[in-house]
């Protein structure tokens, strides 16, 4: 091989082993900060492995938010109107977060209970984050099939 093209073919050589690095560095930083988002329905058909870190949309329980006295530690139920998800918290809540509202929590499932990093509340009364609204749709449609048993037992006849 001519000296001038084994020059060229080790610059392209270097540049493409540069390449190859610089975006598996890039894609290696970007799996440890991406967090799936998942309905309590999901988590409860067992779709999520125990410690995973993961975002849970649906609303806050009606009467099941319980607040410690003497510290920051606060614990209620996430619903997507099929299933429901113990969520522990400790830590301050958003002004907005109250019972019957949209929450998108982030943490980690463990023994089934869903330890909360963070707690995001929506910001207004007409929002609600695209995935808490199409998770809540979603069972909302799955629970008023027709032909299918309600929670009255009746059928969707």
């Amino acid at each position: 091989m001519k000296p001038h093209r084994r020059k060229k073919l080790t610059i392209i050589g270097f540049i493409a082993t540069g390449l190859a690095v610089a975006i598996g560095l890039s894609l290696y930083a970007l799996s440890n900060t991406i967090d799936l988002f998942f309905t309590p329905s999901q988590v409860a058909a067992g779709e999520v492995a125990d410690g995973q870190r993961i975002r849970i949309g649906g609303m806050v329980k009606e009467g099941s938010v319980e607040q410690s006295q003497d510290s920051l530690h606060v614990e209620f139920i996430a619903t997507d109107y099929s299933h429901d998800l113990q969520v522990r918290y400790d830590g301050i809540l958003p002004d907005l977060f109250r019972e019957g509202q949209g929450v998108v929590v982030e943490g980690a499932v463990t023994n089934g209970v869903f330890e909360a990093s963070r707690v995001l509340a929506k910001h207004d009364e007409n929002y609600m984050s695209v995935e808490v609204k199409a998770a809540l749709d979603a069972a909302e449609r799955e629970r008023t099939l027709p032909g299918v048993a309600t929670e009255g037992g009746a059928s969707g006849t």
